[in-house]
């Protein structure tokens, strides 16, 4: 019985796997790689695979059997820049364990779904579009996230001896301002503001109109506090009779920052 085997789509089918499979050991592993390495990692496996294929000793499954695990090393080592041999050897049988059980996820969706057994090429050329699409969503979060950090300052309220620190966004579409003489209109957490609530004096209360999208109107509770200082990339801002409102609003529990700056605070 012989068996006609076409390399591009073996070298297409096996790229694709590494893709997964370099991705699933490096979180197994708590190991980094830039899109680059596991592309490279991927290509290079796949490439040793079609050359393990064609050279022409033994049996094809002997063949496959020996190489599959210095196949799996040269991509670790490839991918994850790992030298130490011990290192290596335990990334391929982590390698080795995730590829046997891709793989007989495929064989029983070949089996439960005939679609997908005819048309196999067809599901991982969607598979790879997949892994594309996965990255490419994954670079746009992390870019946005790094937006959204290189937007935050530290910030200290001076309370006594001691200096309270947050983290601040500069929300540029922060338009809130007191109603009465039009001065800017921070806004903190009401979990961060417990730190300062000496400073919450009856003279000091300002009340604050505000709309937000899912509720027409509202009033925020606001106290004036004496300074606060603004740590920016070069100098220090110092800002007297800040008013700071109240406000779980767009700050989570979990969120990076605890307090949303207002932007002409950043013109001083």
């Amino acid at each position: 019985m012989y068996y006609k085997l076409y390399i591009d789509s073996v070298f297409f089918v096996q790229f694709v796997m590494n893709l997964y499979l370099l991705s699933i050991t490096g979180k197994i592993l708590k190991c980094t790689a830039t899109h680059g390495r596991i592309l490279s990692g991927a290509l290079l496996g796949a490439g040793m695979i079609c050359l393990v294929i064609l050279f022409p000793v033994c049996n094809l499954r002997i063949r496959l059997a020996i190489g599959v695990i210095p196949v799996s090393m040269c991509m670790i080592r490839a991918a994850f820049v790992i030298r130490q041999p011990r290192l290596l050897f335990k990334g391929s049988m982590v390698m080795g364990a995730c590829g046997f059980l891709m793989g007989g996820v495929v064989l029983w969706l070949s089996g439960r779904f005939a679609w997908f057994g005819e048309r196999q090429y067809d599901i991982w050329t969607v598979a790879f579009s997949g892994y594309i699409g996965y990255r490419f969503f994954r670079f746009l979060v992390r870019k946005l996230h790094q937006e959204k950090t290189d937007d935050l300052r530290p910030v200290r309220i001076p309370v006594g001896e001691k200096n309270i620190r947050l983290n601040a966004f500069v929300d540029t579409g922060n338009h809130l301002c007191e109603p009465v003489n039009g001065a800017p209109v921070c806004l903190v957490s009401e979990r961060a503001a417990g730190d300062f609530q000496e400073f919450f004096l009856p003279e000091k209360y300002h009340a604050i109109p505000y709309r937000s999208i899912g509720k027409k109107s509202g009033i925020l509770d606001a106290y004036e506090l004496p300074e606060l200082i603004i740590e920016d990339t070069y100098r220090e801002i110092c800002c007297k009779r800040v008013i700071v409102a109240i406000c779980n609003t767009g700050i989570s529990q979990d969120s990076l920052y605890q307090m949303i700056l207002h932007p002409q605070l950043m013109e001083n």
